[in-house]
């Protein structure tokens, strides 16, 4: 949690900072990606405002949900049919095994109800 700011030797200009995330004081760096203060206001003033709420209606939130739900399927890593077919002989080979474990059971407990009903 005490940790310094280490300092390149290599570049006196660039400066490391190493920052625990339990740290609760997070001290930003500006970084090449965000425009400086004197930018901001350049970047802002040519680029068209753009809403944050748009309502497309009803048809168009529906469309986005297809559109989202397809690019998220575009991004799954299918199986193999190999690996298909094996988890599902693995499935099979499971849920007959509890069929056969829970009516074992069943019989048990009828025949252990039936002796002690006598």
């Amino acid at each position: 949690m005490g940790e310094k700011p280490t300092v390149s030797k290599n570049q006196d200009k660039t400066k490391v900072t190493r920052i625990k995330a339990s740290e609760a004081s997070v001290a930003r760096v500006p970084s090449a990606k965000q425009p400086s203060k004197k930018n901001a206001k350049a970047t802002s003033s040519n680029s068209p405002r753009i809403k944050k709420d748009r309502s497309y209606g009803v048809l168009g939130k529906i469309g986005g949900y297809f559109k989202g739900a397809w690019l998220e399927l575009r991004q799954v890593h299918w199986p193999t049919r190999q690996a298909t077919w094996s988890l599902t002989g693995a499935v099979l080979l499971f849920s007959i095994f509890f069929v056969v474990f829970i009516a074992l059971l069943d019989a048990g407990f009828k025949f252990a109800f039936e002796q002690i009903l006598r």
